[in-house]
This record gives structure tokens, C-alpha cells and sequence, in this order.
């Protein structure tokens, strides 16, 4: 069934689901998914049906890869490839897989978190005490169906959460780190979230991290809107709401929008556009910026009309335009409203057409900017704010794009092109000059070729190159696995290969064709899975010869073990050197000597 599941799906759909993959030679490259990078490293070969990192080194097949991203077990990750490729499973195997919950305290807090959610959502939709915000979000304009599918939930003023958890016998240091509650100077616990409607904040991976509450009844001296504190699951500047929802949306249409507020994104899916994200109620942060940049290559800026929201904006480019290379758009509201109440006011039709009419570049957005609260009629504003907007039209790369903005500022301000084009390549001047004087202490620039240069932790001695050369043809082809096989007494001098070779005895006597995603699934041990796919980015396209295995045998059965003995002797030598015993000392030099003329004589066969 696992070989099934397998063989259906392709790695890379997979993987495209969380990383934008681009052709490079006869593999897919990105940025990798399990640490930051501004190079893409990350390669999945499809031919292989595996990925690998060059960089972190992490690799596998389709199930490793989610059980590393999602933090699942292998019946889960299995289950979750079965369902991504609509393949039936024994309902007995999705019942392994739903079993209890993991044991370790990852997937206790998430546990605990999405025990809460279901509470607050049964709060909600089906007791008294949730009346009034159900009343509220259904005043807001959301449907049945979205509340469900956003798992949108109450905290009441009772205290529920705390009794709900202990009546689950719940681990109490578990609960104390969950933020879920608040602690007082006797350690008692008592729920965080009181007269809120609860929003669930899942991770990339769709499991509940944390919540964020809004307050029904807006009161002086409370916060509108409370967050979870960080924890070992939840940290905001991280964490994009909705994203894990969004992620398919924004694979199809090939763009994102970032919204301000949660309410936004909820009613821009409730109106058909599914590709919504927002940042955690802060300005946007470089690791969020990352997580969008593994996913599409364009974003578009959609947040309020009023003046708070234009600063965003502001500083949201300002951001973006330091730390990524994304295609960059602005959708300017009418001033005051913010999405969700366009979309009330307008309806869903209305409200999809003006995310596509109302796009403007970031260049167009900082020229309309910056002109709130001047009085152009000036001769002095309007100098200012020529002069603001100048290293502006400097960073425009399309001549024609540049072009059209000098010939509505000429028009404009009824002034001389070519006076205009003076003070930009000035502008350009002192802005070049600049970046040369800071050239030195700058990073170097973003390549856009892979990296593929693997980050070994230590250099393989001869030894090991030998064994890992020779696994890995004794894995690709059996004529080489039959000669090696008929060597008697043959085995790996270390134990990790030697373990390999075993376990491949069994593979091939069910297999007759080696896979490396297929064979990866019988070896148990993290460190022997990445070796196998360590084997795999190995430079071995040329044609196998019998110089080339009588070479690594050679240092395996006959030179590895004359240099082990070599170094015991030596480590003797310098241990009776110690000790003064000279007679030792001069039998240890001959049998030295004699182990250095087999080694050369070795050499020379």
C-alpha cells in the first residue's frame, strides 16, 4: 500500500505545494523550506523521486519531506500523500494514523491547542453563551460556512478552559506553556481569553499555533484585539494567518495579497478570493517576507484607506523592497474604508473586480504618498517634493514606465522635461556613488543559479570515498552487486555502510530494480536515511569499469586494514615512547616500517 501511495505521486507536485520550484538542468530548484536562505539549494530530483538540500543537507522522499515540514509521524505523512494523490487507503491504516497523539511536547501543545479550538467553536455555534458573537460575525457579513471553515470560536466570561482541561487529566507544566491561560504568584491558572471571539492561528503546516481575540464589547483599558504570547509554537513574527489555506490559491494565480486584518482575509475568501494572508497585527517581518518569497514571486499590498493604513503601505514597501525580489503591486482603497467593508458595502462582484482595477506600482503608490498634507501650490513644497520623489523615479527600470512619470510631473508642475532628466541622472549620480562607497561592508547581491555546494561536516578520507563509491554502485547496478557478493568474507569497514548493504540484501530480494525514495522506507535510522541520499548527489554519471571496483576493494580489504594497523602501532610507539621502555620502542619502529612497505607496495599493485 505504502509503494502504492508512492508510485502515484509525483515528489515534486508535492514539495510545489509549500516551494516554488524552477527548472535548473535536469533537476527542480528553490529555497529551502527548513532554514532561511537567500540562494535557492534546495533540489528535488524527479527522476529520483527524492529532495536534498546542499545547503542544511536535510533530504528524503515524499514522506520524509512532510514529516520534516509538518512534524507528523510516517502513517500520518503517508496518509497525507494518499489523500494529496486520491489514493484509497484500508480505513485500518487511517486508523493508525489518527491514533493517539504524538508523544512529543510539540504535539502535546498542538494538541492542546486544537482541543481549544474545538471548544471555542462548540462555544460558538451551539450554546447560549456564544449567541451574541455568533449575532456579531453574522452582523460582519460571514456565512455559516466560513465561521466552520475558519473555526471561528468564543471565549465566554466563564472560566471554561481550565476545568475543560483538567477534567482531561492535562499535564500542568503543558498547560503553564501552552498561553493558553495566565499564572498568577501561586500558580494557579486561569483562561487568557474572556468576551472574545476567538480566531485560531494555524501554522503553514494547518495546525493550530495560537489565538489571537477580539473583544465583543470594545471597552476602555483592554486591547481590541490580544494575541497568544510566543511560545515553542507561536511566534508572530513567523507566523502568516491564513497561509497554509491560502498556499494552493496562491500556487494557481501565482500571486498573494496581504491584507491588514484577519476580518479582511476571512471576508476576502468568503468572497471568492482565496489567495488572502495577513501579518500578525505588526509591520511585516523579514522572516515573513521569506515563507511569501518560497511560495510566488509577486504580492500585492491591500490595506485600509485611512491614514494608518497608507503608512503601512509606506513602511510595508519600504521593507519589501530591501529584503526581496518580489514583483510588487499596491491596491489603493477609497480613503477610510478597509477591504472588509468595501466588500459589505459593494458586494463580492464588485469587490473581486477592485482587487484587479485598483493595482498600482509601488512608484505610483510613493508619488500619490507623498503628496497627503502638501500644499503644491508652493513653489517651495513643490521642490520638496521633487526632490523626494527623485531617488524614486532613479530605482525605475522600464524606460517607458519612467518616461510616463516625467511626462506627467512636467505636465503637472509646468516644467522642462529635459530640466526633470537633469536632476534625475544627478539623482542617479550621488545614488551610484554612494553604493560604491558602501560597496565593501554590503552582502553580495542575491545569485539566481543554485547553490550546489554541499556543507560537509567533515572531509571523507580516502576510505570513506572508496565506500561510499562503491555503495553506490553496488545499490544502481546488480552485475556490480553479484561480482562484490561472490568476494568472500567482503564487508564495509564502517558501520554505517556495512548496516546499508545489509538491509539492501533484503530490499533486493523483493525488488529487482533499486529505488532510492522506495529504499529509504526500510531503513529506521534518521543518520543511514540521509546517507542514502547523501549517495544520491553523488557525480557518478559515467559508465561502471572493473579498474573502478578493483580500486575501491582494494583500499577497502587491503589498504584500510593496514592502516588501522599503522595507527595502533604508532599510538603503542608514543605510549612506550612515554614510558621510557626503549626495547618496545625499537620493536614497534621495525613493525612500523614494515607496514609502511606494504602500504607502498599496495599502492604500486
Amino acid at each position: 500500500m505504502i509503494e502504492t501511495v508512492r508510485t502515484a505521486t509525483n515528489i515534486a507536485d508535492v514539495v510545489g505545494q509549500y516551494v516554488q520550484l524552477k527548472k535548473s538542468g535536469k533537476n527542480l530548484f528553490g529555497l529551502c523550506p527548513f532554514h532561511e536562505e537567500r540562494t535557492p539549494s534546495f533540489s528535488v530530483a524527479e527522476d529520483k523521486q527524492i529532495f536534498h538540500c546542499f545547503s542544511c543537507g536535510r533530504g528524503g522522499n515524499v514522506f520524509k519531506f512532510l514529516m520534516e515540514l509538518e512534524h507528523v509521524n510516517f502513517p500520518e505523512a503517508v496518509v497525507k500523500v494518499a489523500d494529496f494523490s486520491h489514493v484509497d487507503l484500508a480505513s485500518e491504516y487511517r486508523q493508525d494514523a489518527n491514533g493517539p497523539a504524538v508523544d512529543s511536547k510539540t504535539g502535546q501543545l498542538i494538541d492542546l491547542q486544537e482541543q481549544a479550538a474545538k471548544l471555542y467553536h462548540h462555544i460558538l455555534v451551539n450554546t447560549e453563551m456564544g449567541e451574541s458573537a455568533l449575532t456579531y460575525l453574522h452582523d460582519r457579513g460571514l456565512t455559516d460556512a466560513t465561521i466552520e471553515t475558519y473555526q471561528l470560536g468564543f471565549a465566554p466570561a466563564k472560566r471554561l478552559l481550565k476545568p475543560f482541561f483538567d477534567g482531561r487529566d492535562a499535564d500542568y507544566q503543558l498547560l503553564r506553556q501552552s498561553g493558553l491561560f495566565i499564572e498568577n504568584a501561586d500558580g494557579e491558572l486561569r483562561d487568557r481569553f474572556t468576551e472574545r471571539v476567538m480566531f485560531p492561528l494555524r501554522n503553514a503546516s494547518g495546525h493550530v499555533a495560537a489565538f489571537s481575540g477580539r473583544l465583543l464589547q470594545v471597552t476602555d483599558g483592554q486591547p481590541k484585539y490580544l494575541n497568544s504570547p510566543e511560545t515553542a509554537l507561536f511566534n508572530k513574527s513567523r507566523l502568516l494567518f491564513n497561509f497554509d489555506l491560502a498556499r494552493p490559491a496562491i500556487r494557481q494565480h501565482g500571486e498573494v495579497t496581504l491584507f491588514e486584518g484577519y476580518m479582511d482575509v476571512i471576508s476576502a475568501a468568503q468572497a471568492g478570493v482565496q489567495n488572502g494572508i495577513a501579518s500578525m497585527g505588526t509591520s511585516l517581518t523579514t522572516e515573513q517576507i521569506y515563507a511569501i518569497e518560497r511560495t510566488t514571486d509577486k504580492l500585492n499590498v491591500c490595506y485600509d484607506g485611512d491614514e494608518p493604513g497608507q503608512r503601512a503601505i509606506a513602511r510595508a514597501l519600504t521593507l519589501l523592497g530591501q529584503h526581496s525580489h518580489l514583483q510588487l503591486s499596491v491596491i489603493q482603497l477609497p480613503e477610510g474604508q478597509d477591504p472588509d467593508e468595501y466588500r459589505r458595502a459593494n458586494g463580492d462582484e464588485a469587490f473581486r473586480q477592485m482587487l484587479q482595477t485598483a493595482k498600482e506600482t509601488p512608484i505610483r503608490f510613493h508619488l500619490r504618498y507623498l503628496r497627503r498634507n502638501r500644499a503644491l501650490d508652493t513653489d517651495s513644497e513643490r521642490l520638496d517634493y521633487l526632490q523626494q520623489i527623485m531617488p524614486l523615479l532613479a530605482q525605475v527600470k522600464e524606460p517607458v514606465e519612467l518616461d510616463l512619470y516625467l511626462n506627467q510631473l512636467a505636465s503637472e508642475f509646468q516644467l522642462d522635461k529635459s530640466a526633470l532628466l537633469a536632476q534625475l541622472k544627478q539623482t542617479q549620480r550621488t545614488s551610484a556613488a554612494e553604493q560604491e562607497r558602501q560597496r565593501p561592508a554590503q552582502t553580495p547581491t542575491r545569485q539566481e543559479q543554485p547553490v550546489m555546494v554541499h556543507q560537509q561536516q567533515r572531509p571523507l578520507n580516502r576510505l570513506e570515498r572508496a565506500e561510499r563509491g562503491l555503495l553506490y554502485r553496488l545499490l544502481h547496478d546488480r552485475n556490480v552487486w553479484a561480482r562484490v557478493s561472490a568476494v568472500p568474507d567482503f564487508c564495509f569497514v564502517h558501520d554505517d555502510y556495512q548496516v546499508i548493504y545489509t538491509l539492501a540484501q533484503g530490499y533486493f530480494q523483493t525488488h529487482q530494480v533499486y529505488q532510492s525514495a522506495q529504499f529509504t522506507d526500510f531503513i529506521q535510522e534518521d543518520r543511514l536515511q540521509q546517507l542514502v541520499i547523501d549517495l544520491e548527489t553523488m557525480n557518478m554519471t559515467a559508465a561502471v569499469t572493473e579498474r573502478e571496483i578493483d580500486d575501491y576493494l582494494a583500499v577497502i580489504m587491503t589498504d584500510a586494514p593496514v592502516e588501522e594497523q599503522l595507527r595502533q602501532k604508532k599510538n603503542q610507539l608514543a605510549e612506550a615512547s612515554r614510558l621510557g621502555n626503549a626495547e618496545q620502542q625499537q620493536q614497534l619502529v621495525i613493525e612500523i616500517v614494515r607496514l609502511e612497505q606494504q602500504r607502498q607496495a599496495n599502492k604500486q599493485v
